[in-house]
């Protein structure tokens, strides 16, 4: 007899992985616009705040928008089909060049804060990449489809610094204006690949079908999955946004933090290129585990010195662990939904993920201006600890579980 769910599961897979070529150029495309306000922020951040204490508000606000983002990027993901979302995004990640810009030239720090707002919006939608490249494929094919488009982050690791480097003194005395313009027409790039998406508007069936959210929100598997995607990002995030302007205080120079990030871009998605192998082969759960490890050893590194390799160490590592714990959370939100459940799962988790990231990111620049690089980094273990405590508890009730199946399972032979 003929699999039919087999020969369908294999078109949909062929169908996925030209979106994947796509997506992944997205993501390096859209990277470059991360890649410039974390490189830059907090530095033209201290040079239009009132007071350095507000340094990082401009990274902080990136933050907030993208918590302010998610959930509209699954509405209109859910109404419209999720190449309009992407349209959208990319035409915020536009204005995000253009308004930051004006920004640097005029001296506004609050215009400032109100561009990097904007490219949090586009963040927010390029999160939902990683998902779409996922949609209506085979089970054994979606982390390898996750992994592949965090993938194209490589690129934006050494576009987004790269193009701050070019392009930061174009205009003197005007540091980064022009970096601005540039990630302008890179968004633009994107909005024209994303065009290409093969994304169909949703099936009416399919905007009222499935589970109730608190339902979905209250299994084991996704408190696990979005309490590891709280962890890992937001601790990233921390020390990333603070490291620029930590180095800066500690007397290194501005190429010094851009190749910093760079690498530390390069570290985040570099890994995506068999992350996903290894998750099909150890399972989600062991492949997180790791990662909230090596963001923990990054800490420690960060720790141990203040020369430029120490910093340098910390970001590469940080990355890394980032990219094991981040893409394992995501594959692991993906086995807790339904199809036709998928966007407002998703959305939700990445609510959470970025929410939680916003509360923390405004207490980032004070947290550094009062208590220094070292405390920033003590912050990372006690949630690593809890994500690490959490993902056993719940590996191994589902551990038991199965082997409370197995023994109810009736002997042939008696």
């Amino acid at each position: 007899m003929i699999d039919v769910t087999a020969g369908d599961e294999t078109t949909d897979d062929a169908r996925a992985r030209g979106n994947v070529l796509r997506l992944a150029a997205a993501q390096a495309l859209t990277g470059a616009n991360s890649a410039v306000i974390f490189a830059t922020g907090s530095i033209v951040g201290a040079t239009l705040a009132p007071t350095i204490s507000l340094a990082t508000v401009p990274l902080s606000m990136y933050v907030l928008g993208l918590a302010a983002g998610t959930l509209p990027t699954g509405a209109i993901s859910r109404a419209y089909g999720r190449r309009v979302a992407f349209i959208i995004g990319t035409g915020c990640g536009t204005l995000t060049g253009l308004l930051g810009a004006w920004a640097i030239l005029h001296s506004s720090f609050w215009l400032f804060c109100a561009a990097t707002f904007l490219g949090g919006l586009y963040g927010s939608v390029a999160q939902s990449y990683r998902f779409a490249a996922a949609d209506g494929t085979s089970a054994a094919f979606r982390p390898k489809a996750v992994s592949w488009v965090m993938a194209g982050g490589v690129f934006a690791g050494v576009l987004g610094p790269q193009l701050v480097q070019w392009t930061m003194d174009v205009w003197p005395p005007y540091l980064f204006a022009f970096s601005f313009v540039m990630q302008a027409l890179v968004a633009l790039v994107a909005m024209a690949v994303l065009s290409g998406v093969d994304a169909p508007k949703p099936a009416a069936a399919d905007l009222h079908g499935g589970r109730p959210l608190f339902e979905i929100a209250k299994q084991p598997r996704f408190i696990a999955a979005a309490l590891c995607g709280v962890i890992a990002y937001p601790m990233m995030n921390l020390v990333m946004t603070s490291a620029p302007l930590a180095m800066k205080m500690c007397g290194l120079t501005v190429s010094d933090s851009n190749f910093g990030i760079q690498w530390h871009i390069v570290g985040m998605y570099g890994p995506s290129f068999f992350t996903g192998s290894l998750i099909a082969r150890f399972g989600a759960p062991a492949i997180v585990a790791v990662g909230l490890i090596l963001e923990a050893v990054a800490a420690l590194i960060g720790l141990s010195g203040i020369t430029a390799p120490h910093f340098w160490a910390t970001l590469i590592v940080l990355g890394v662990g980032w990219n094991f714990a981040f893409v394992g959370a995501s594959a692991l939100v993906l086995e807790t939904h339904r199809p036709q459940e998928r966007n407002k799962v998703q959305a939700f988790n990445d609510f959470l993920i970025f929410g939680m990231m916003a509360i923390g990111s405004f207490s980032s620049g004070q947290l550094l201006a009062h208590y220094g690089w070292n405390a920033v980094n003590m912050v990372v273990f006690p949630p690593v600890l809890l994500g690490l405590a959490v993902l056993s508890l719940t590996s191994f009730a589902k551990r038991r579980a199965k082997l409370r199946a197995v023994d109810e399972i009736p002997d042939p032979s008696i």
